[in-house]
């Protein structure tokens, strides 16, 4: 028996290998790999247009490794969502037969899987941002592959500069050549031409099938019922395998909505298909995102629900159907009020594209769009840059960790307006982190904050936590508060959730009670059972977990001292106000709060652990708007704190301190 099995395990092998080799070959980017190595060889600069289907992602660094264009260094290809780059490079190492982590690898935050014999590297933007802090010419690196650009996330953007820049600087300086490859399945080619010097764009078909655009009748008031509605009606007129791919926006909406599929799936007729329902969104961890990506069972449907990772990122097999709500979750600031947000709004056109054409990867396919023809020619045509719309304090503070002193100069494909480089320097300089003399420059606690993959907010509060001796406690809520939320309320047991919830409540705030979740966790030794019970989501503690251990990696080296403050959570909270004393506001009428600053109406979440409580004085980690504008993560401070910790910003911009002094 023992020879038999021994045999078999090698054919079987061989088989896949062969499977592999015969899909690489079968990918439309196969016929063009002779052009298209003949033309990257000659150039510095090249920007792929692939469509959809092509291979380009997978493939192209393949290529570039075995034609031996990386000349034995590095081959980086970013990606602007962290599952992609794993997904992806998970999949490259399995074409080439190799261990995850060796010649093929990734590098996404908190998470590492390369070694010194990596030479293809799938990495999110952001990481190699950080790279570049440290080796701004990114000597390591002898190609850069910039996928998805047509994103244009904050971190892609600066990193064109980068990268840019870098080029040329060692072109100057007569050192090895850096390759800048851009590629996307859709992008203004010309704009992103002329930013690169004129590049020469390349064109790779791909297999994109005819696709049937169905529109919404009449205007939908609830675009998760209207989502939900549709979901049963395909299931019921579709055959078995022809699955299906909602777009929603968040984790709590996805989670709730596959829960609810799950629970009208119990009660359908016998002899309609299996009903699988799925979420997808960047939180999740990797063995469960890859849980979408298996082939459906015989005489079943798979339904996923999924953020607009799935837009572009990761290709899903078997989608048949698309449902489109229009929405998405995306922050956006205003200088003028200094107001970071994050709300619920319509994607452009181009992205309602994108996302049609998820339906017709491998077959001809249908989507739904939960919007009338009338609404969609409404929508902006593309995206607004992030870049043009967000908050510039973490782009800042990392350009000056780079050596940039003049911040406008930046060759940025598109300049956010100045008020926004203004506004982030002033954040910048009310948190200590950088100072004015002729030219802007990073404190010394500006080039500690610059080493933690943070909102500078939450680096400040790290660093403080060392001065003050509380920096256990301070490193486990940063990373839970890093995570999506770690406490499920799900739809149908709501009530039992936040009575359950209730022994972990803390008349302080969101921090204390998150760090009270923690310790429970920890004491039941992350038991799933205990997890269930309590209405935590035990995946999302573990990424957490995770956090946590690489933050304490980085603050070890910088020497800091583990200390617990034990009961005491008033440091905690002090810590706090350190990073965040500029979202407070304090209590004007009943339940009604106003920002102290700019005066601006603001509610108490009812998620939060302060609903019921009217503290005189909170802070708050981020605002949400949705009907109202709504205080997340809240935690109750003393108004002395603030004018202690920042006396020149309130006494500056506060007309009336009569409620806080």
């Amino acid at each position: 028996m023992a020879s038999t099995n021994s045999a078999t395990e090698p054919n079987s092998k061989r088989r896949k290998i062969d499977e592999i080799a015969v899909h690489r070959k079968n990918l439309p980017i196969f016929d063009a790999k002779e052009n298209l190595i003949q033309k990257v060889r000659q150039l510095n600069t090249a920007i792929i247009i692939g469509e959809t289907g092509s291979g380009k992602t997978t493939q192209i660094p393949q290529y570039f490794y075995e034609y031996g264009l990386n000349r034995n260094k590095l081959i980086a290809c970013t990606q602007p969502r962290r599952v992609a780059a794993v997904t992806i490079a998970q999949r490259v190492a399995q074409e080439k037969n190799v261990e995850l982590g060796k010649l093929v690898g990734y590098s996404v935050r908190f998470d590492d899987m390369t070694s010194s014999d990596t030479k293809i590297k799938y990495m999110t933007d952001g990481m190699l941002l950080r790279e570049a802090i440290l080796d701004p010419l990114l000597m390591k690196y002898s190609i850069v592959l910039l996928d998805e650009a047509h994103e244009r996330t904050i971190h892609t953007d600066v990193l064109f500069g980068i990268v840019k820049t870098a080029q040329q600087k060692r072109l100057n300086q007569n050192l090895l050549q850096l390759k800048i490859v851009v590629m996307s399945a859709t992008m203004d080619v010309d704009h992103f031409s002329n930013y690169f010097s004129n590049a020469p764009v390349l064109y790779i078909e791909g297999r994109q099938f005819p696709v049937q655009v169905m529109y919404a009748k009449q205007t939908q008031s609830d675009y998760l019922f209207a989502a939900l509605v549709t979901v049963f009606k395909i299931h019921k007129q579709a055959p078995p395998a022809h699955d299906i791919l909602v777009f929603l926006t968040g984790q709590e909406e996805i989670e709730s909505t596959v829960k609810c599929i799950k629970e009208v799936a119990k009660n359908l007729p016998a002899d309609l298909p299996q009903l699988i329902a799925q979420p997808l969104y960047a939180a999740l961890p990797s063995a469960q995102q890859l849980q979408v990506f298996k082939t459906t069972p015989k005489n079943a449907r798979k339904v996923i629900v999924s953020t607009n990772i799935a837009e572009t990122s990761v290709t899903i097999p078997g989608i048949k159907f698309v449902i489109d709500s229009g929405v998405l979750k995306a922050k956006t600031f205003n200088p003028k009020s200094s107001l970071d947000m994050l709300k619920v709004q319509k994607i452009s056109q181009a992205q309602a594209w994108q996302r049609t054409g998820r339906a017709g990867r491998e077959s001809d396919g249908t989507c739904y769009r939960l919007y009338t023809e009338s609404e969609y020619e409404a929508l902006t045509k593309n995206t607004i840059p992030e870049i043009q719309r967000c908050n510039l304090v973490s782009v800042v503070l990392q350009l000056l960790a780079m050596g940039v002193k003049d911040l406008m100069k930046f060759d940025f494909m598109d300049k956010p307006d100045s008020e926004y480089f203004e506004k982030a320097i002033e954040q910048l300089l009310l948190l200590d982190a950088v100072e004015k003399d002729s030219d802007l420059k990073l404190t010394s606690l500006g080039k500690q904050m610059a080493a933690f993959p943070l909102d500078p907010r939450f680096a400040k509060v790290i660093i403080k936590a060392n001065e003050l001796g509380c920096l256990e406690e301070v490193l486990t809520i940063v990373s839970l508060l890093s995570v999506e939320s770690v406490l499920q309320t799900p739809s149908n047991k709501r009530e039992q959730a936040l009575a359950t919830r209730q022994k972990f409540m803390s008349a302080e705030g969101d921090h204390i009670t998150l760090l009270n979740v923690y310790r429970a966790y920890k004491s039941a030794k992350g038991a799933q059972g205990w997890c269930v019970d309590n209405f935590v989501n035990g995946r999302n503690m573990k990424t957490a977990l995770d956090m946590r251990k690489q933050l304490r990696e980085i603050c070890a080296t910088q020497r800091m001292k583990f200390k617990s403050c034990g009961q005491d959570t008033s440091l905690i909270r002090k810590c706090m106000t350190y990073g965040f004393f500029m979202n407070s506001a304090e209590l004007h009428t009943d339940k009604l709060y106003k920002t102290i600053v700019m005066k601006k109406p603001v509610t108490i979440h009812p998620s939060s652990a302060l609903f019921q409580c009217k503290p005189g004085c909170v802070i708050y980690n981020e605002l949400v708007k949705t009907s109202k504008c709504y205080m997340r993560d809240i935690c109750q401070v003393d108004p002395d704190w603030l004018f202690e910790i920042a006396p020149a910003y309130f006494k500056r911009k506060v007309a009336s301190k009569s409620r806080l002094v």
